[in-house]
């Protein structure tokens, strides 16, 4: 970018283009709609298998969509999972303009969480990357839920960090910008910007949880995986390290160690 479209960024924040969903699941899916508080329509599939295990609910980052996870969503049906994917407000097929990456998601996790509970499942697995990992670890204490398991992937520590991590995929400074972008951003959104950490989330955490990072990774640093990890309230708790890996799919990346990890998680007691 030019030194006018960095300094464009720095005053004016970030202006993407809405994901778009490419491609589709190859099992028969459901699709499923959702309504926010502020009346916003949410979309999914829901993909059920035969006499299943429990349901894991699968949600893609930030910029995503929900055919992002779908490698993932195909290897948990193989270990016996219902699955939902959901697009995030703002992304893919769901409606929306503003993403507040991960505060105000937690909703959405929310409603897809009450959406498969109100099937009658009692086995609920959570699996979320980068903002989707951000917006569980907000979720379950703000809405009082209670999954069987939580997959965290490739979490930031706190807002501050997430804009640091953006800032340095296009060569901008981090510091002091990170920091007037994170408050006029809450501000703009109605939140304090500095108060959304899924560091202090994780405190509230009481059930078994996977954290996987990938040592490539130029926007989540390894000091925010483990401040993560460390802060969570389970003693249940497993962090892995993907070598070969970035800010990307684990499942796609390193498919062999992944599925080794998740497969003896879920199993666990």
């Amino acid at each position: 970018m030019s030194v006018m479209e960095k300094a464009q960024i720095l005053l004016l924040g970030v202006r993407l283009s809405k994901s778009i969903v490419r491609r589709t699941p190859e099992v028969r899916y459901e699709i499923i709609h959702l309504t926010t508080s502020n009346g916003l329509r949410l979309e999914g599939w829901w993909m059920p298998v035969p006499s299943s295990k429990g349901t894991v609910i699968l949600f893609h980052g930030y910029g995503g969509s929900k055919d992002g996870p779908i490698p993932e969503a195909e290897y948990f049906q193989t270990l016996g999972f219902n699955t939902l994917l959901m697009d995030f407000r703002a992304h893919g097929n769901s409606e929306g303009n503003v993403c507040t990456v991960g505060y105000k998601e937690a909703e959405d996790v929310m409603l897809a969480y009450n959406f498969v509970q109100q099937k009658g499942e009692k086995h609920i697995v959570l699996w979320g990357a980068s903002m989707g990992a951000a917006a569980i670890l907000r979720a379950v204490p703000t809405y009082h839920l209670h999954p069987d398991k939580l997959i965290i992937e490739c979490s930031f520590a706190t807002l501050t960090d997430a804009v640091k991590g953006r800032m340095r995929a296009v060569g901008l400074p981090g510091t002091p910008f990170s920091q007037l972008l994170t408050f006029w951003g809450g501000i703009e959104n109605g939140f304090w910007g500095f108060n959304h950490n899924p560091d202090d989330y994780a405190k509230s955490i009481t059930m078994p949880a996977l954290v996987n990072w990938g040592a490539h990774d130029s926007r989540v640093t390894k000091q925010e995986t483990i401040s993560i990890y460390e802060h969570l309230g389970t003693k249940k708790k497993e962090l892995v390290i993907f070598e070969d890996c970035g800010h990307q799919s684990f499942c796609r990346k390193e498919g062999k160690k992944w599925k080794q990890h998740v497969q003896a998680f879920l199993k666990a007691r």
